[in-house]
Order: C-alpha cells, then structure tokens, then sequence
C-alpha cells in the first residue's frame, strides 16, 4: 500500500513526522459550488457550451442533495486498508436515493433526448440499476450507455465522497510506487493539480469517485511510473494553467492543471472543458487514463 490511511491510535504517533499531507479530502461545503461556477465560466464562448453547463446543473443537484439528505455516520468502522474499496465495499441504497433526486432535479429542464434516459433510469429496478453501478465500478464502461453513466456516476460520487468525511483524515505515505489508483476508494484520477499555497509546487492526483487528492511526485507517469518519456502538451501555449503529460512508455496521457498559472482551475471542469487537448493527442497515439465523469469511454 503506497499510502494508508492511518487508523485513530496511530494518528497522535506519527503526528510528529508529517510535514506535506499525502491524502487530502475534499471540502464537501464548496465542492460542488465551486465546481458549478466553474463550469459556468468555462462555458463562455465554448463550443461545447451547452454540455458544460449541463454539467453545471448536476454539481448543482449534487450540492442540493447534499445539504438536505445527507449520508450519516455508518454504524461499523471502516477497514483500515483501503477502507472504501469500490471492490470490496457494501454499499447501501443511499446512492439510489441520490440517483432519483438528481433525475427529478434535472427533469423539468432536461432537453428530448435527456428525457428518453431519465424515463428509463426512472422505470429501472433496483436490480438493473445496482448491476449498471457494479459495471460503472469494475471500469466496465462498454456495459453502461455513457448517456446512463453520467446520472449513475454522480450519484455513486455523491455518496463515496460522503463517506470519506468519516474516516481519519491522516495517511502515511509508506512507498512511491503504487499510485495510480486512489488510496481511499481505488478509482482512477481525472487530472492532477499542481497545487499553490502550503502545497507549493505539489502535484495531487483528483479521484474521479470519491473526490480525494493524493501525493505523487512530478516529472514521472502517473499511469506506469515511468520517467523516460515524459512530454507536457497544451493547446494554447507553454504558460497555459492546462497542460496534458504524456508518456512514451505506456502510451497514456493525464491533465495536468496548474493553480499558480489560475487559482480558479477545477479538476473536473477544466479537464472536460479541454477535451479538444484529448481529441489532439489521441490523434499522436496516446489514450487518456483517468476518467472524466461526464466524458465516459465509448466502447
């Protein structure tokens, strides 16, 4: 385990040797504001604006959902390893309940084709619905229309992103290899973040599911851990706060996104708000490996 969270009776022990944090935990309070205003801003004069502001609507839903049901504290405590495994946690029908207020949030607005998936979501069994989820989950992305995906991931986010509020919030860094995944929940990053402030120059990846960020050092993949082959791409120019970091070796690509060149950069959004970089460099042969969760894989 390249980073573990560290259980209650560890905490006060190793306070002592923490210098910058390698697990930092998403401030539910603004995170979906923020999210929305950035989104809303990205879509200025953007081709693809009517889908960004889309997106702005579903942050909007998620923060209102959250402040009126919010998930509770679970009754039995949490693994101390890997502790919100998307593979090995038993997740409740809280998510469900999310799922049904984000469609009835987004109906009155929701254009034709919209709607044709909202009904079906609504008309779905449980059943139906909790194998899409298992599918979204296990990566298998070819299994669930990307259209369906979209209403089922932000629910499932809402609710993961909930449930990292109870755990300890201190991790160890144990090893530097390890990191593509999340240590909390062992989803894939949509982007990382070179962070200012107290975090100087600090790259994070963000978790697309559970919204974490976690430590990993620049100048080698994310994806393989390789250091041979690293290039750094942008559309606009070298000073540009978005960059995309390809690497030669495993043929990948991730966004970077830079706080010191525009404090305002958002995972999520600026990251969607790029795709035309992703468009660019899967022409050069390199494929994306994290997840957007408004900009699923098609198969």
């Amino acid at each position: 385990m390249a980073i573990r969270i560290l259980p209650e009776n560890e905490i006060q022990k190793a306070a002592d040797s923490f210098q910058q944090p390698p697990l930092l935990f998403a401030n539910a309070k603004n995170l979906y504001e923020r999210r929305a205003k950035r989104l809303r801003s990205l879509a200025e004069n953007h081709p693809f604006a009517d889908y960004l502001e889309f997106a702005a609507k579903i942050a909007d839903a998620q923060g209102l959902i959250l402040q009126e049901n919010p998930v509770e504290k679970p009754q039995t405590a949490f693994a101390d390893v890997l502790p919100l495994n998307v593979k090995t946690l038993q997740r409740d029908a809280k998510w469900r309940e999310y799922l049904t207020a984000l469609l009835a949030e987004l109906k009155p607005n929701a254009t034709e084709q919209m709607l044709g998936t909202i009904d079906w979501l609504e008309k779905a069994s449980n059943e139906e619905l909790e194998q899409l989820a298992d599918e979204l989950l296990a990566q298998n992305y070819a299994n669930c229309s990307s259209d369906k995906a979209v209403f089922i991931w932000s629910a499932l986010s809402l609710y993961w992103q909930q449930l990292t509020q109870y755990l300890p919030h201190n991790a160890n860094m144990e090893s530097g290899e390890g990191l593509h995944h999340c240590p909390v929940c062992q989803s894939t990053p949509v982007a990382s973040v070179i962070h200012f402030g107290l975090a100087q120059g600090l790259r994070y990846l963000h978790c697309s599911l559970c919204e974490s960020e976690w430590n990993m050092v620049r100048a080698k993949c994310s994806n393989c851990e390789q250091a041979r082959e690293i290039n750094y791409w942008s559309i606009d120019s070298e000073a540009a706060a978005v960059k995309t970091e390809s690497c030669g070796d495993c043929h990948s690509h991730l966004k970077i996104l830079y706080q010191e060149k525009d404090p305002h950069v958002e995972a999520v959004a600026d990251d969607l708000a790029s795709i035309f970089l992703d468009i660019e460099m899967e022409e050069k042969g390199f494929s994306r490996s994290g997840l957007n969760p408004f900009m699923f894989p098609t198969e």
